[in-house]
């Protein structure tokens, strides 16, 4: 019996070494084959985050390029990785950081901001990249346009308020061009909870230009040009929303009726 009780101590012993040494890694040799986003996913990371932690300007890797797969204790002291029901004062009364100083630090217009988004703690040069791709993340908490236009997809005059707003000549001269199969929901959907996939709360928020995507095709926090639409923030996901399929925020279900299925063409602007 004591034989056996200290072969399976020994046994343990080494599983908990072995699970030790498996949670204490924090790098990772890149494959033939891998992408950031693969990478992201099975790390349980942000792409953002990996780009900050190893310092990338593109999605660019390399077979055998070592990756850092978390923060180091210098990156820890000098970010924060929102949650969810975060808000910059909350953020402020944590790290004691004012709210002025993170929003100039990571250059943010509004309060609004995301889940698994990197703020900068510090306004130093380093931490002015980690604001620079995060900012590229942050929706405005409203929208940035006052006066809307007619959809031209449509014959039908909308009113000021209507959310489809961009018509053919505001088709930007850049980006990733695909033709997707569009759909439309509103906050009120029947099952919806009002808050999307990266935190942004559309109850509270009823026209912004956010669209639901799949992230294996359109990163979520690109901003997308969508034709009849505008430009909007890849916000959310849903269960029916896989490949080269969109779903629009709208405000009311009339526009959300009123827009039914299309094919459009979008752009993935970053």
């Amino acid at each position: 019996m004591k034989k056996y009780l200290i072969a399976l101590a020994g046994v343990f012993a080494l599983s908990t070494a072995a699970l030790t040494s498996q949670a204490s890694a924090a790098s990772y040799k890149v494959e033939k084959g891998d992408t950031l986003w693969n990478i992201s996913q099975d790390q349980d990371v942000s792409v953002q985050d990996l780009k900050i932690w190893n310092k990338l300007n593109s999605d660019l890797i390399v077979p055998s390029q070592q990756l850092e797969v978390s923060p180091t204790k210098d990156d820890k002291a000098k970010t924060y990785k929102i949650n969810k029901g975060d808000t910059l004062y909350k953020i402020s009364l944590k790290t004691g950081v004012s709210v002025q100083d993170l929003k100039a630090y990571n250059n943010l217009t509004s309060d609004l901001i995301y889940v698994n988004q990197t703020l900068a703690l510090t306004g130093d040069s380093d931490n002015a990249k980690v604001a620079s791709v995060s900012n590229d993340q942050t929706p405005a908490k409203t929208q940035t346009t006052n006066t809307q236009t007619t959809n031209t997809q449509t014959t039908n005059t909308q009113s000021t308020n209507a959310q489809p707003s961009t018509n053919q000549s505001e088709q930007p001269s850049s980006g990733k061009t695909m033709t997707v199969t569009a759909t439309a929901y509103t906050p009120n959907c029947a099952g919806c909870s009002g808050v999307t996939a990266t935190g942004i709360n559309v109850k509270a928020n009823p026209n912004m230009k956010v669209i639901a995507v799949d992230p294996r095709v359109i990163p979520l926090g690109s901003k997308v040009w969508v034709e009849g639409y505008g430009t909007a923030i890849a916000g959310d996901t849903g269960g029916a929303i896989k490949g080269n399929r969109i779903d629009l925020l709208m405000a009311t279900n009339g526009q959300a009726n009123k827009w039914g299925v299309r094919t459009v063409t979008i752009k993935v602007l970053d």
